[in-house]
């Protein structure tokens, strides 16, 4: 063998060790949107234990893949009996309650609930470094890109206005997530028209006198199924915006940023073309 092919080789070997080296054997999640990264990116046998949100399909996106990996509550005790070389957390998670891992050759990467594409890009490059599988992320972020280009070639909203309407009367605003999938789809969210924050509240008289073209809501809000929806089957508001102008959007794939994003534009999008439609 060559000596350039040796050095080679042996130069790939030495990149391959140290990366397997440095790959945590032991995850804990102690955040429901790094679960449903860490199932996309992590190998299973690394994963000590999801977040008991994980396995809720109300709220999770991966809930049917996540049966199959451990869950754990959220407390530092629990953590610590768990053995875990990493820690996935919050960014809001209580100072006390990550003291206990300090000085145990614990490390603790946070992720946060992303607000915007590129923060979701940097969640999963900044975990997939953390757990050794950075082409991975790479991967993830690929695909997420190629999807939501296919996407942007018909936004069938065509600039026509939206509200995403929710219980109890919040209307959601800029600089959040659900707004740019609104916009990704062609969609203007009524709140930047009205110039209201990332959240609010907007009475049925207000959404009268705006008149948008679509209401979006929680799939689960399409029954009332407590007070808190109960508002958004007003007659009223059935006057404002017709049953055939509302769209839906489980909460499982527009509340945490990851693989769910570009469905989400897909499903809104689609939703807009048979409303088109009258189907």
């Amino acid at each position: 063998m060559p000596r350039l092919v040796r050095l080679t080789v042996l130069a790939i070997a030495m990149a391959c060790s140290v990366t397997a080296a440095a790959q945590p054997r032991r995850i804990v999640s102690m955040n429901m949107c790094a679960d449903q990264l860490l199932i996309e990116l992590a190998d299973h046998s690394q994963i000590a234990a999801l977040t008991e949100l994980s396995r809720d399909p109300v709220l999770s996106f991966h809930a049917d893949r996540a049966q199959s990996y451990p869950v754990a509550g959220g407390s530092a005790e629990e953590v610590l009996m768990l053995r875990p070389d990493l820690v996935v957390s919050p960014p809001f998670q209580r100072k006390e309650a990550l003291s206990l891992l300090n000085g145990r050759s614990v490390k603790i990467v946070t992720v946060g609930f992303a607000d915007s594409l590129e923060a979701i890009y940097a969640d999963i490059r900044r975990l997939a470094g953390a757990i050794g599988h950075p082409a991975r992320g790479e991967a993830m972020i690929r695909r997420m890109e190629a999807d939501l280009e296919r996407l942007s070639q018909d936004r069938p909203g065509k600039g026509r206005i939206a509200a995403y309407y929710q219980r109890r009367g919040y209307l959601t605003g800029t600089g959040t997530l659900i707004d740019e999938i609104m916009e990704r789809a062609g969609l203007v969210n009524l709140a930047e028209r009205l110039g209201r924050p990332a959240l609010s509240r907007l009475s049925l008289e207000e959404m009268a006198r705006s008149r948008p073209d679509f209401l979006l809501m929680e799939s689960a809000t399409r029954r009332v199924n407590d007070r808190g929806s109960e508002m958004l089957h007003h007659p009223a508001l059935d006057h404002v915006v017709p049953p055939e102008r509302r769209l839906y959007l489980p909460q499982a794939i527009a509340v945490c940023g990851g693989a769910s994003y570009p469905l989400a534009v897909a499903m809104l999008a689609d939703q807009i073309r048979r409303s088109d439609a009258g189907k």
